[in-house]
């Protein structure tokens, strides 16, 4: 059996329907609290260490210096020297034009943040595959399409302080392509990780609908064909499922009017798993009591086929027939 977690960024649960939205709610879906950040509304640079840990920002550590203008952790250093050198609202404007005018991407705090500050996660001890967990970054030296889509936006996402969602796009509809591309990218991460059979928790993240909210507010209707398509692709995840799988839907917080909102959502095939969570930070718990009470064994589909009486140089000889090599 394989549980599937999708977290799916900004999922509101205001603006789901059991019947336009059959696969974003699944067999039950229920609002859940989310926690705000100092700076102002809930904060995805904190919210997804919280439901990974089980841990509100303060314990886990990872929290805004200076709201979305510092999200990202190459800039803490400028961002502790402006506290002591710099005005609030210049550190802002400032930390906006240095996430607009460089190549860097926000939320890639290594995973070895964690055991370096004795922190344990839904991941340890698992079969897992963390697949683009904001802030439980596996390689920093790596990425995959949705973040060189994330971190190349450039003019299509822009942090506009006098836009009514503190964002603006110089094309919203090519943002839009990119947005959905983006999680397509990660909920194919997903199917296949499901498909392989080697884990029992794949956790994968998408950032695609919070993008795509925080510059709809004059175009409501891109913001719901997002729903729409998303609903499409999560049915694509849940047709994977074995018949002992079960997926779970998560979001950080909720988004409209291009402003986060103060309510997140959990939807489910478990009902009861749903049931067992009420705030972001009961996630991990959840997760952790539908693991451990059921079998979890992993069945990999495909196992490695026994070469060994092929040597290396006879191998490579057969490619460079094939023109491989």
């Amino acid at each position: 059996m394989v549980l599937v977690v999708l977290g799916i960024d900004a999922l509101d649960p205001e603006l789901v329907d059991s019947t336009a939205h059959p696969n974003l709610t699944l067999a039950n879906h229920r609002a859940i609290e989310t926690i705000r950040s100092v700076e102002g509304g809930p904060s995805t640079h904190e919210l997804w260490p919280t439901i990974i840990t089980g841990l509100t920002p303060p314990e886990h550590g990872i929290t805004l210096d200076d709201g979305v203008a510092w999200e990202n952790p190459l800039l803490r250093f400028g961002s502790a020297a402006a506290d002591y050198l710099l005005p609030s609202g210049l550190q802002t404007r400032l930390g906006a034009w240095l996430l607009n005018n460089t190549e860097q991407d926000a939320f890639r705090i290594p995973a070895t943040y964690y055991k370096e500050n004795d922190l344990t996660t839904v991941f340890d001890g698992r079969e897992a595959a963390p697949i683009g967990i904001p802030n439980y970054v596996i390689d920093p030296d790596t990425e995959d399409r949705e973040h060189s889509l994330r971190r190349n936006l450039g003019d299509l996402f822009e942090r506009d302080l006098e836009a009514k969602g503190g964002h603006s796009s110089a094309d919203p509809a090519l943002f839009y392509e990119q947005c959905l591309e983006m999680s397509m990218v990660r909920l194919a991460r997903a199917r296949r990780a499901l498909r392989g059979g080697r884990h029992e928790l794949v956790f994968a993240y998408t950032s695609g609908l919070d993008l795509i909210g925080h510059v709809a507010y004059e175009q409501p209707s891109l913001q719901d064909r997002a729903y729409e398509e998303l609903d499409e692709f999560v049915g694509e995840v849940r047709d994977d499922l074995g018949d002992n799988d079960e997926l779970l839907l998560v979001s950080d917080h909720g988004l409209q009017d291009g402003v986060h909102t103060d309510e997140a959502m959990v939807a489910g095939t478990d009902p009861d798993m749903v049931d067992a969570i009420e705030s972001v930070v009961d996630v991990r718990a959840a997760i952790e009591a539908e693991l451990d009470g059921t079998d979890h064994t992993s069945t990999p589909q495909v196992t490695a086929s026994d070469d060994s009486g092929r040597s290396g140089a006879e191998v490579k000889e057969h490619l460079e027939d094939l023109g491989y090599m």
